[in-house]
């Protein structure tokens, strides 16, 4: 099968919404706020400044690199520098899937409660609104008594969206979706946080926020919670940046792309810290309640401690409207870059045109996140797939694939070279320390500190049985899946022509010219 051009991007810029898009998603707004307020307030803020240019960036910067020099998806890249490293691709291409059937479900989620807005229409009673008339959730958590039409419909909307974009192409799909969406996102999330702080009582959620409590600071587990909102917030760990940055040209600035990408995602972060306390402060000076009778993080806060907001506020329903319409387009550039993780593995590996690949791959996807997330069990699943996944599907494949590059291979020297070549802020000794030593430990100690309070009690109060089977056995079966993928014998059809030994740029793909590259990003 002949091997067609790699895509590009069409500019920097492009690639930049792209991945700031990809980094900021329903975490940024429901996770740093909550993260901040338990972890020492205006002091969370110094761990957090140390986690993400001791840890986040460095990663990030490894990634792009590492997806620059190869030009592949993950499983491809990573063959290129170890054969067996392949097994790490493929495990991060099963988490995306797994990320994916359930982060669609949010999206559905938040816009039916754009039209629920209007009107207020969940009553005195969010939470028994939520949990009752629209998900109608199981009390019995793993039997599926039936399917909830008010999720099914809208969720197979989401995923109809989502594949067109995709089918549509890196530059034509991704990058334009991206360019209006980043712009969008921050406009309408400027307005709220502006309407947030006009509201009574914001003053005193802001008061709770930042005011600094230093003792916090000799906590280990401030520190572990900054490392983690770092980690998790950025995009890395999963494949993600890796893919994008296969779409650069051989010129990109990748340094300098990551400060960009890295220091914006914590920008909103704060952003949507002081939009959502604001809005708490307001709250509890309503009820007449301190600020941490109110504070919420999660799906509470999005789906029940915003709607009561929204009910107890003048024009309400426009403050709703913002929310949510943040919250959607927050989900939709993030569960974008996840689906394109497993597509370009897919395309890498088989020589499938794009097409074919976003109707297969991602078709399937979309089935099993309807079938799944679409039931009265829907929350339930999504809730213990999320935090197994997360804690020991993401987290745990990037501490490996630190752990190979920087000790086994020792390949960090030589993809410091690599990105300082046509990097405006050059990589020293501080990336090979951070990647060599602070990333792995503090990723090695999350994993023993998760563990720990694993065993002391079980997660939201489900029985082992349900942990077992839809946690324990989705984190664990995407190693399984990852390593099972890559036991099949590789031949190569597609993606980036041949590599030269020693693991060069090799030449131009088919159809490129310098005068192109030098256009793309």
């Amino acid at each position: 099968m002949s091997q067609q051009p790699r895509e590009r991007w069409g500019s920097r810029a492009g690639f930049l919404f792209a991945a700031i898009g990809s980094a900021i998603g329903l975490g940024n707004i429901w996770r740093f706020p909550a993260e901040a307020y338990k972890n020492g307030g205006g002091a969370f803020l110094l761990p957090y400044l140390i986690a993400l240019l001791t840890a986040g960036l460095p990663l990030l910067i490894l990634e792009y690199t590492v997806g620059r020099k190869y030009r592949q998806s993950p499983p491809a890249a990573y063959r290129e520098l170890a054969k067996p490293a392949q097994v790490i691709g493929w495990w991060q291409v099963a988490i995306c899937f797994v990320i994916a059937t359930y982060y669609a479900v949010i999206l559905a989620w938040g816009i039916r409660y754009i039209g629920f807005s209007f009107g207020e229409q969940w009553g005195d009673d969010p939470e028994k609104f939520l949990f009752g008339e629209f998900l109608q959730a199981s009390e019995t958590p793993g039997d599926i008594g039936g399917y909830v039409g008010g999720v099914f419909w809208p969720l197979l909307a989401v995923w109809l969206v989502v594949l067109l974009i995709l089918a549509m192409g890196v530059r034509r799909g991704i990058e334009k979706a991206n360019i209006i969406f980043i712009p969008s996102l921050v406009l309408f999330f400027l307005i709220l946080v502006i309407r947030a702080l006009t509201l009574d009582g914001a003053a005193d959620g802001l008061d709770a926020l930042f005011t600094p409590d230093w003792s916090a600071l000799g906590e280990g587990s401030v520190w572990v919670a900054a490392y983690g909102q770092i980690f998790f917030s950025l995009s890395v760990g999963f494949g993600i940046m890796v893919t994008y940055a296969s779409y650069l040209g051989r010129r990109a600035d990748l340094t300098g792309s990551a400060l960009v990408a890295g220091f914006a995602n914590s920008s909103f972060e704060i952003l949507a810290g002081i939009g959502v306390f604001a809005t708490l402060g307001f709250m509890a000076s309503s009820a007449g309640v301190p600020i941490d009778e109110v504070a919420a993080e999660g799906l509470g806060l999005a789906f029940v401690a915003f709607p009561t907001v929204i009910s107890s506020m003048p024009a309400g329903w426009f403050f709703g409207l913002l929310f949510f319409t943040s919250l959607v387009i927050a989900g939709f550039t993030s569960l974008i870059s996840i689906v394109q993780v497993v597509v370009a593995s897919v395309q890498d590996r088989t020589g499938m045109a794009r097409v074919p690949a976003v109707l297969g791959v991602g078709g399937l996807i979309a089935l099993v996140s309807l079938l799944l997330f679409s039931s009265d069990n829907g929350v339930h699943f999504l809730d213990a797939s999320d935090h197994f996944i997360n804690q020991y599907g993401i987290a745990m494949a990037a501490l490996v694939f630190v752990i190979i590059v920087a000790w086994w291979l020792r390949r960090l020297p030589t993809l410091q070279e690599h990105a300082n070549l046509t990097s405006a802020v050059r990589l020293g000794k501080w990336w090979l320390v951070c990647l060599g030593i602070i990333t792995p430990l503090v990723l090695g100690w999350m994993m023993v500190d998760s563990l720990r309070t694993e065993f002391d009690e079980n997660y939201g109060g489900y029985t082992t049985d349900f942990l077992v089977k839809y946690g324990w056995s989705v984190a664990i079966g995407a190693l399984a899946v990852g390593i099972l993928i890559s036991l099949i014998p590789w031949r190569r059809t597609g993606g980036a022509p041949p590599r030269p030994p020693g693991g060069g740029d090799g030449p131009a793909a088919p159809g490129e010219t310098p005068d192109s590259e030098r256009r793309s990003a």
